[in-house]
This record gives structure tokens, C-alpha cells and sequence, in this order.
């Protein structure tokens, strides 16, 4: 496991990051060194599943300051244990763009899956998503994959018992 949920999501935000467009470009620090860089393409943003996946915000900020960040709030009906979204606010033009979804602890994959799916009513497809999680059933991921197997999934630990005091403590997650 990792010293900090915090290094987890640098790690996890950082490989999302390394898998989206971006150009090589020569970089000038404020000192007049040039080093060769890279320069991501318009056109990324990251949507966080409340509440959990706020936690994984600043993470990306930290890598990448002046990302788009849309919310998305989904919550399991009590009596249907049906996911069911309440509220989602999203870049205008998320259909023009690549997405990194922000959830850090996948169990059963239904929160993902439906979260997807509105991604989709709004025009974005699936490939052009890329779920970003600290942990992940080989479950959860299975049932997301059968579901839409153009997305991309990366999480830095697969278990079968997803961490509950994990979420809890860091994530504010019941």
C-alpha cells in the first residue's frame, strides 16, 4: 500500500494524465533555462464523484492547475439500492472533450456505471474516459468494463474487499 492516500492519487492522477493528448512543446523557466516539456491539448477536464472523489481534486489541480472540474452526485436509493444521480454539473463542451473520472474506491462499479452514463446522454463517449481510482474490485472493474468496454480504467490496488475505514477517514465516504 502507499505511506499516503495522498502519493496513491498523485500516482493515479499523474498516469490519467500521461494518457491524454498532449503536444511537445520547449518549455522557458522564469530563470531562461529551456528543457523540453509538454503541453496538454484543449479539450481535458476532470469530472469528481461526489463526495469521495473531491478528495482526488486537488491532486490533479496539483498536476495540472488549469483543469475544468465537473461534479457529479450520485446516491443509492435506500429502498432500490438503484443508483440514481442528483446532480451534475459539467463543462458545456464535455462531448468535445477527454474526461478523467475521479472516484478513489470502486466496490461494486454501479456508482462508476452510472456516472458514465450520464457522461453519455451529455455526448461524451465512453472511449474518451478515463477512470481514475485508488482501489478497485476485480469485480467493480469487471461489471464497468462489460458495461462500456471502450473506457479506460486505472486504479493503483485491486483487491476483492474494498478498504470501508479507508473511505471513512480520508474520503469522508460513509
Amino acid at each position: 500500500g502507499f505511506a499516503s492516500p495522498r502519493q496513491g492519487i498523485r500516482l493515479v492522477v499523474e498516469e490519467g494524465l500521461n494518457q491524454l493528448p498532449y503536444s511537445e512543446c520547449t518549455v522557458t523557466t522564469p530563470t531562461g533555462h529551456k528543457y523540453d516539456g509538454v503541453k496538454f491539448e484543449k479539450g481535458n477536464c476532470g469530472v469528481s464523484i461526489m463526495r469521495s472523489g473531491e478528495a482526488m481534486e486537488q491532486g490533479l489541480r496539483d498536476c495540472c492547475r488549469s483543469i475544468r472540474i465537473g461534479k457529479i452526485l450520485i446516491q443509492s436509493d435506500e429502498e432500490t439500492q438503484k443508483a440514481k444521480v442528483y446532480y451534475a454539473k459539467f463543462p458545456p463542451d464535455i462531448s468535445r472533450r477527454k474526461v478523467l473520472l475521479m472516484y478513489p474506491i470502486l466496490s461494486t462499479g454501479n456508482t462508476v456505471i452510472e456516472a458514465v452514463r450520464v457522461l453519455r446522454e451529455h455526448g461524451l463517449q465512453a472511449k474518451h474516459i478515463i477512470l481514475l481510482s485508488l482501489f478497485s474490485t476485480p469485480h467493480g472493474a469487471r461489471s464497468i468494463v462489460e458495461e462500456f468496454p471502450d473506457i479506460t480504467i486505472l486504479t493503483t490496488e485491486v483487491h476483492s474487499v474494498a478498504p470501508t475505514h479507508f473511505g471513512q477517514r480520508y474520503f469522508g465516504t460513509d
